[in-house]
């Protein structure tokens, strides 16, 4: 899967522009400024219609123009097919083409050209608390099993229900007379949501660990950590087991619960953690260690959607390079031999050997060169 072609119009600081890319490496080039990340936006919007940065979609839109285009070839389900987005700005509504076919929705063009994005904010997902840890994993699993987003919007459910329940019996002390039923359906669902994470975590642990050896040189071991309820002994138990400890654990909070008017304890409150030969990442790794244990989480999250589904989606990498040593910056430049990936990068002057680097001024191409294997 690739991306072969993009033309965009009026997008961004884009007026008007057309790339070439590499089935390989594309090392995007320039100063601050000039349309690097913008262009990964095009790519991600390309294949998703969402964008990782604007919360509103006349913010793509360049500058006293009407509408942005975006436009591009790709090869994909062993076909050449193309996408196009035409963007308005006040209420109008987005256009989206499929091999020159207008379509109604995004589910129409689910599968053509998915993509997995690293920012600097991913970041924070091994430095901060455990909700973005939690919504990066749930945002994976979504997109590799169907039936875990259906089982986390029934839980979410749920545990919105109860939540009002134990806020409202103050005042109305019947409403607990329903309470155990919602418990009871509340601890069946999140084993569910249990067993599908400990499978999950193992995967991605084990493939996040083999890039994070290559990364390294093998002088650092990664090893991710799924953490839930203390009374779940065994994640990969059979789910009526995990019901039961489940069950065990919210009895045991019961009066807490009761007491505050709060939902204490769950699957919702799950974490997982990183270290690296033992030393735990969040509260001693450096900014190099972190990035790059923060890519080594996206390469795996590739690779098990490119297992899923047989093809990889494309990587866009974004200001990945600074504060990795030479030798991990080597790795990403040109040891992901695997599938498409786009890199932006400050540094006049750097090439790739498996791909093409291409120099971006002023959302204008300022320079293109195609990498030499030898």
């Amino acid at each position: 899967m690739n991306l072969s072609c993009l033309e965009l119009r009026s997008f961004r600081n884009y007026d008007q522009e057309r790339f070439d890319f590499s089935p390989g490496v594309n090392l995007i080039v320039g100063d601050n400024a000039q349309g690097k990340t913008n262009l990964l936006e095009a790519v991600s919007y390309l294949g998703s219609g969402r964008s990782f940065r604007a919360q509103r979609t006349g913010e793509m839109i360049a500058f006293g123009a009407d509408f942005a285009e975006i436009n591009g070839r790709v090869f994909a389900q062993e076909r050449e097919q193309t996408l196009r987005f035409l963007l308005f700005s006040g209420s109008r509504p987005r256009q989206i083409f499929r091999n020159g076919a207008r379509k109604k929705s995004l589910e129409e063009i689910s599968g053509v050209l998915p993509t997995v994005i690293f920012c600097p904010e991913d970041l924070m997902v091994l430095r901060s608390g455990a909700a973005q840890r939690r919504r990066f994993g749930d945002s994976v699993l979504c997109q590799l099993r169907p039936n875990y987003d259906a089982a986390l919007t029934e839980y979410h459910r749920i545990l919105d229900q109860k939540s009002r329940i134990l806020k409202d019996h103050f005042e109305n002390p019947a409403l607990l007379e329903v309470l155990p039923e919602f418990n009871t359906r509340l601890c069946q669902v999140g084993a569910l949501l249990i067993s599908y994470r400990a499978r999950f975590y193992e995967a991605l642990g084990k493939a996040a660990g083999e890039y994070h050896r290559q990364f390294s040189g093998g002088a650092e071991k990664f090893r991710l950590e799924y953490k839930t309820v203390s009374t779940v002994r065994d994640p990969f138990a059979p789910v009526s087991v995990l019901t039961g400890q489940l069950m065990d654990h919210l009895n045991s909070h019961a009066q807490g619960e009761l007491s505050s008017g709060q939902c204490l304890t769950g699957p919702h409150k799950d974490d997982f953690t990183v270290s690296l030969s033992g030393v735990d990442l969040k509260t001693f790794g450096s900014q190099g260690q972190t990035r790059t244990a923060a890519i080594s989480l996206k390469l795996a999250q590739r690779a098990l959607m490119a297992r899923e589904f047989g093809e990889g989606p494309v990587l866009l990498l974004d200001d990945v390079l600074s504060e990795l040593d030479p030798g991990r910056q080597d790795f990403v430049l040109n040891q992901i031999l695997d599938g498409q990936v786009f890199i932006t990068c400050c540094e006049p002057g750097r090439l790739t050997k498996i791909g093409r680097t291409i120099e971006i001024h002023g959302g204008k191409i300022a320079g293109e060169s195609e990498g030499n294997r030898n």
